[in-house]
């Protein structure tokens, strides 16, 4: 999400640094290097952590005063580089909630505490739905709350119909049914049930096709549940992909069973590729923005998502005009956030 608006950014007057939490270089990191950025690396949010991490934002925000505003996208841990934020002075401080849930694991009751010591570090309040809003602000923040979409390149998802012949030759897909997900293999995406949807379908149509684009550390768990089903000659690995745009025309149905989730770009993208979709009742009606998604409860069996599955048309429909006048055109949204940069948070000085 944030590289859409990156990259329609004009740099000249507005550059875009980034803060990450991890040592390992990233996937965007060579794009954001070209185009100015600088990635500044901090030690990982976790508990027993918590001390280091708060000197490190101390000595971060003293050595770079020329920041006029930080833009957090790390959900309840905003809280903590808000303050370091506040208490050095920096004048516009953006937190910005991108779930609707919190998974219940041993960092539960420190994410808890996180959103409990929210308070007044950030003073603007942004999601990507009102329901991730009331989930991280409550309703107090909601007359504040700015609904920020989740927008793309809706010109990257237009159809084009030799780019579908050449990802299905690809594929080796030839005339089957190709389901696809995107999201990383980890407990919010759901991939162990995703594979049991799956299953029903091809035990229904032998001839079906599951495309996962992703990485993660569940990936070997999925990989053995894969084989235990007799399916590795049904279900395609892509991995990281820089071509999403390019894969979904090549699908036919999107499938994404998500436990939780704020309003998810990939959702939008599918819809954008005139895709229909399939998802869990957890993931805000929001997210249908054009009357192709389909959701279904998480506690429905997996034979009745096999059959809506099996029951969908794969005809696909021009949405672009639908998600423009939506706001979901990541140019027109790029130009409404640098505005809101230079009126509401003063314009960033180039002190470099």
């Amino acid at each position: 999400m944030l590289m859409n608006y990156y990259r329609q950014m004009d740099r000249d007057d507005i550059q875009f640094d980034f803060m990450v939490h991890r040592e390992e270089r990233g996937h965007y990191d060579d794009e954001i290097e070209a185009m100015g950025g600088v990635i500044y690396r901090m030690p990982p949010i976790k508990p027993g952590n918590y001390r280091r991490y708060f000197g490190r934002l101390r000595e971060f925000f003293n050595a770079h005063p020329e920041y006029r505003v930080v833009h957090s996208h790390i959900n309840e841990n905003s809280s903590f580089v808000l303050r370091a934020a506040k208490r050095a002075g920096i004048p516009c401080r953006i937190a910005h909630s991108h779930l609707s849930d919190l998974k219940l694991d041993l960092k539960f009751p420190f994410r808890v505490y996180a959103k409990a010591v929210m308070k007044d570090n950030p003073n603007r309040y942004f999601a990507c739905s009102k329901k991730a809003g009331r989930w991280l602000f409550g309703t107090a923040r909601e007359s504040a709350l700015v609904v920020m979409n989740n927008a793309i390149n809706l010109r990257e998802f237009a159809f084009d119909a030799g780019v579908r012949e050449q990802v299905r030759s690809e594929l080796q897909a030839g005339d089957r049914l190709v389901i696809g997900h995107v999201g990383r293999f980890n407990e919010q995406k759901n991939h162990t049930f995703l594979i049991d949807i799956f299953h029903s379908v091809y035990l229904r149509n032998p001839n079906a096709l599951l495309v996962l684009v992703g990485e993660g550390y569940l990936e070997p768990a999925i990989r053995q549940k894969v084989k235990q089903l007799g399916l590795q000659d049904h279900v395609a690995f892509l991995g990281v992909r820089s071509d999403i745009p390019r894969l979904m025309q090549g699908m036919d149905l999107f499938l994404f069973p998500s436990l939780f989730e704020g309003l998810p770009v990939v959702l939008v993208e599918a819809q954008a590729a005139g895709l229909r979709c399939i998802a869990s009742s957890s993931i805000t009606r929001e997210s249908d923005l054009t009357g192709r998604v389909r959701f279904i409860g998480l506690q429905e069996p997996v034979d009745t998502w096999a059959q809506e599955i099996l029951d969908s048309s794969c005809e696909r429909a021009d949405t672009s005009e639908q998600l423009r006048e939506s706001g979901y055109d990541s140019a027109k949204t790029a130009e409404w956030l640098a505005s809101f940069y230079h009126t509401e948070c003063q314009p960033i000085l180039n002190q470099r």
